[in-house]
């Protein structure tokens, strides 16, 4: 019964491949370092953000709680940032499993 489960599976991953591909390749255009370069711009620029909120918050408030407001403002921050990381992960997952197209560079 193993046997069957593995081929299962196996079959699984090749169909989830296979349709994945069909639906997101086309909808991407080729990846390169290049055309990568902006969104990993975008999330350290949105990490920055986040983390300058933090300080600036903490000179504010000298050690003591932050009042609701400054948490939004904190948690706008965070939510921009939480939301950039997980994209960035799934193309990398995207890429991994051989959804997209990449460019590859030879010198």
């Amino acid at each position: 019964m193993a046997i069957d489960n593995n081929r299962l599976l196996l079959e699984l991953e090749k169909q989830r491949k296979e349709i994945n591909r069909s639906i997101i390749n086309p909808a991407i255009p080729e990846l390169s370092l290049e055309s990568l370069n902006p969104m990993l711009t975008m999330v350290a620029q949105a990490r920055k953000n986040y983390l300058c909120c933090l300080t600036e918050m903490a000179d504010i408030c000298q050690g003591k709680a932050p009042d609701s407001e400054q948490v939004a403002t904190l948690r706008g921050y965070r939510e921009i940032y939480d939301e950039l990381v997980s994209a960035v992960n799934a193309l990398e997952t995207a890429i991994q499993r051989d959804y997209l197209d990449v460019r590859t560079s030879r010198r």
